[in-house]
């Protein structure tokens, strides 16, 4: 057979099987890929697909992520919620990874051609009024900002407080609530400052700290580039100031020795208990380069795991899996992720789920003790 025919001959052969397949079950993921805090969700949500894939897909069709990176901007989520929301070939949407580009994409995914969307760590207590179509598998500030303010009170016997935060939902939200539950419990708030990322120096906010007397301990109501420039600082400043935070210090255990003793509130632990985390770390683990999960890659990877069994209960219409996801814990059995039991209310919330503690040590963020 001439080499032209045997061509036209395979090329048509592929077509024919490629129509034969069935078409994958999409589903959009959407984050700030291009940055560090971006990667864990990106990993544990590939490896989610992978799994279900393995496992015969769902109703027999493969399943796909669109991948679609937002810079962890309210203007880059927005479009990408438009980009998502306009393929109809898309069930359901695992994003975003901030409390500020979720609120700005809600409206969209609830809009013209709405789509469900269900966040693996936006944590400020607004996203609790974002919409029908929302939602999402972690706890909210509030829970972060009491725990943390508890174990300051009781674990760490703290009654002068130091706080930094920073100057966006996420930062406003837990120190709100850890002022509140700190003072009610008999502390006294010091210092409360505002930052952002890009501030030359916190140097002027801890000196100020220590002409105020000092406190026993620094909150720091931020993400990890805040902590570690602030970490930086405090050390340079040969303060003895144990720094607690909220989730978004996630990461800053990979500075080694010099976060030790950091203690951080979060959803997720790596060396939490359960065969089925203890599978979930391994798998990832071969995957990142022997890198841990953190709350952002567990949550990612409930919520793919979430949607595929949605899909396979309710079918591939948007409809009818944003009311599958809806029903989830009352109607429809509750899902036992890795990141704990998954039941929403009435608002997409998880509000049974519990705040672990952590502490850093040797480079890992591991269970404090009494957590």
């Amino acid at each position: 057979m001439p080499r032209s025919r045997v061509l036209r001959f395979l090329s048509l052969s592929m077509l024919l099987a490629a129509c034969g397949r069935e078409a994958p079950v999409r589903i959009g993921l959407a984050g700030p890929f291009s940055e560090a805090r971006g990667v864990s969700m990106r990993v544990a949500a590939e490896l989610a697909l992978q799994e279900i894939n393995a496992a015969g897909g769902v109703r027999g069709r493969p399943a796909e992520l669109v991948i679609l990176d937002d810079g962890g901007t309210a203007e880059g989520a927005v479009a990408a919620a438009h980009q998502l929301a306009a393929d109809p070939s898309v069930v359901a949407v695992v994003g975003h990874l901030t409390s500020g580009a979720t609120l700005a994409a809600a409206p969209v995914y609830g809009g013209a051609t709405p789509v469900a969307v269900i966040s693996p760590s936006a944590s400020s207590p607004l996203v609790t009024e974002a919409g029908p179509w929302v939602f999402r598998v972690c706890p909210t500030d509030a829970l972060h900002g009491a725990r943390l303010a508890a174990w300051a009170r009781e674990r760490l016997g703290a009654t002068r407080a130091g706080v930094l935060y920073i100057n966006d939902d996420y930062g406003r939200g837990v120190r709100d609530v850890f002022v509140a539950a700190f003072t009610r419990a008999g502390g006294e708030v010091v210092t409360s400052d505002p930052y952002l990322d890009d501030l030359p120096s916190f140097r002027p906010y801890l000196e100020r700290l220590q002409r105020r007397g000092g406190a026993d301990i620094l909150l720091i109501a931020g993400t990890r580039p805040g902590g570690t420039r602030i970490l930086a600082t405090r050390d340079s400043l040969g303060l003895s100031l144990p720094m607690l935070g909220g989730d978004g210090l996630a990461g800053i255990e990979e500075l080694g020795p010099a976060a030790d003793g950091i203690i951080i509130s979060t959803a997720y632990l790596p060396d939490e208990a359960g065969a089925a985390n203890a599978a979930f770390v391994e798998a990832y683990r071969r995957v990142s380069g022997d890198r841990p999960p953190d709350h952002r890659g567990a949550g990612a990877y409930d919520a793919v795991h979430l949607i595929a069994r949605a899909v396979g209960a309710a079918g591939a219409d948007r409809q009818r899996v944003r009311d599958y996801l809806a029903g989830v814990g009352t109607t429809h059995p509750a899902f036992d992720g890795v990141t704990g039991r998954i039941a929403f209310d009435e608002h997409g919330d998880v509000p049974d789920k519990s705040i672990a503690v952590g502490v850093v040590r040797g480079g890992a963020l591991q269970a404090a003790v009494g957590s």
